[in-house]
């Protein structure tokens, strides 16, 4: 992934969905050792899981048919769900007395770029686990026709992130897509065709983690880190202050406006967009902050705005939607450059294979700025202010990490972990999709409006399971 595109690559093939039973025993019996080399979390609890269990029993029967719609907060969420099905649904079943089929299992949706910088071993195992790759910037035909037939008719049930990507939080969800939704309905509507009786439901899973033991030590650390690769003088503290709450924010927040005088100053001094630029941000160690939270807010949604703009402008793309839709785009418009469907490498000429590498490598390189984007898109300015904790501060600091990571040319999914952690997973109240089925008839505008609402209801039922403010 970090590594710099210099050559076309051939087409993105479909990767079809190709389900191993001996592949999921296998890797279900090594996922415990699993999670604890590959993630710091160390405990995986969830809350009501009888709710699962008794679907997963009504899906045997024949009776339903359901979508595990599961927060993305971070990269280690698929994880904490292939725990959730294949540990404690079959756990919770015994102590219910109930009989469930095995395996218990259920397909999933996931990014078609994940195999390109996760390696080969991704691109072979997901597909044996009932991976469905969905592009997420263009409308992916195969992609959501798979998703939709696996939806209705296969052997188990289909999870999905409505998020579409992380963001980095526990406790900000970004804006979901409409694409659970809309597979809802259409499963519905196969229901209905073909004369089944199955009822469908989507079900929200709320994600958090939470760290064992604060660990500020680990914080402090690579905020000096931080510090010193970005330019920045801290006067000489003792570890007591060091470690001083108020003093690690103000640290913090420093370093951020440090940052953003500093990109603002990249992209109006080399790609001339018009950025206002504050004068030099305070000393971490003032007596007061340097900005309010609105301003700083501002100017880094200013920041992100043209960054994208840099990318779009090469790709000759309008800045249509959110920063996630643009991102989204552009990340299509890069593939569209680099994995080539319109030449031949096989019988390519040198001249043309030559100009296809040009593009390739240029495409690349406009893609970084969309990187850079990428992770800061749920960031706001009084996230740590407005509660302090050091679930929230760990969670900033890390997203500076990355950016900093990538514009050295590190490897930001090397992150460093901080600290043990406990996952909690929650399972909330099933929302009827078939309930629904009489307003998404009558033509595409109630179909857009039944959808939009659905996919409301949805993220209301994700946030009301995060933590209490």
């Amino acid at each position: 992934m970090t590594d710099t595109i210099t050559r076309v690559q051939p087409p993105l093939e479909f990767l079809p969905p190709a389900f191993n039973p001996l592949v999921r025993q296998v890797v279900s019996w090594a996922f415990p050792f699993v999670i604890r080399s590959q993630t710091a979390v160390r405990q995986i609890v969830a809350e009501n899981v009888k709710t699962l269990v008794d679907l997963y029993r009504q899906f045997q029967d024949g009776k339903i048919r359901f979508l595990l719609a599961f927060r993305h907060p971070s990269a280690t969420d698929p994880y904490c769900v292939g725990q959730l099905i294949w540990r404690l649904v079959p756990q919770a079943a015994k102590q219910q007395g109930v009989s469930l089929k095995r395996p218990v299992h259920s397909h999933f949706m996931y990014d078609r770029g994940i195999p390109i910088w996760a390696g080969s071993w991704a691109t072979w195992l997901y597909p044996r686990l009932g991976g469905v790759p969905i592009r997420r910037g263009k409308i992916d035909l195969m992609g959501l026709k798979t998703a939709r037939n696996i939806f209705a008719n296969g052997d188990f049930p289909l999870a999905a992130a409505p998020e579409g990507a992380t963001n980095g939080h526990n406790e900000i969800i970004s804006p979901l897509e409409p694409g659970v939704s809309q597979l809802g309905f259409w499963c519905v509507e196969d229901m209905v065709k073909s004369g089944r009786s199955e009822q469908v439901f989507i079900l929200p899973v709320g994600i958090e983690y939470r760290y064992v033991t604060p660990p500020w030590a680990a914080v402090e650390k690579i905020i000096t880190q931080l510090e010193i690769d970005t330019g920045i003088e801290t006067p000489e503290m003792s570890q007591s202050q060091r470690l001083d709450e108020t003093l690690l924010y103000k640290r913090l927040y420093h370093l951020g406006e440090h940052l953003l005088l500093v990109m603002e100053g990249f992209y109006t001094r080399f790609y001339h967009k018009a950025l206002s630029m504050p004068h030099k941000a305070g000393k971490p160690d003032s007596p007061s902050l340097p900005s309010s939270d609105e301003a700083f807010s501002d100017r880094l949604n200013a920041l992100l705005d043209a960054a994208l703009q840099v990318a779009e402008d090469y790709f000759n793309l309008q800045p249509r939607g959110s920063l996630i839709d643009r991102c989204r785009r552009l990340e299509q418009a890069g593939w569209d450059c680099i994995y080539r469907e319109d030449i031949k490498l096989e019988t390519a000429s040198p001249l043309e294979k030559g100009l296809a590498d040009r593009v390739a490598e240029e495409a690349d390189l406009r893609v970084w700025h969309m990187r850079l984007v990428e992770s800061f898109v749920a960031v706001t300015g009084n996230y740590v202010s407005e509660k302090p904790t050091i679930d929230r501060f760990a969670e900033t600091t890390l997203l500076v990490w990355d950016m900093v990571c990538r514009i050295k040319g590190g490897n930001p999914f090397e992150r460093p972990k901080l600290g043990e952690q406990k996952a909690f997973l929650k399972i909330g109240d099933p929302i009827s999709v078939s309930d629904r089925w009489d307003a998404y008839q009558g033509g595409r505008k109630n179909a857009k409006q039944a959808v939009a609402d659905l996919t409301q209801d949805l993220q209301i039922a994700l946030e009301s399971m995060m933590p209490k403010q």
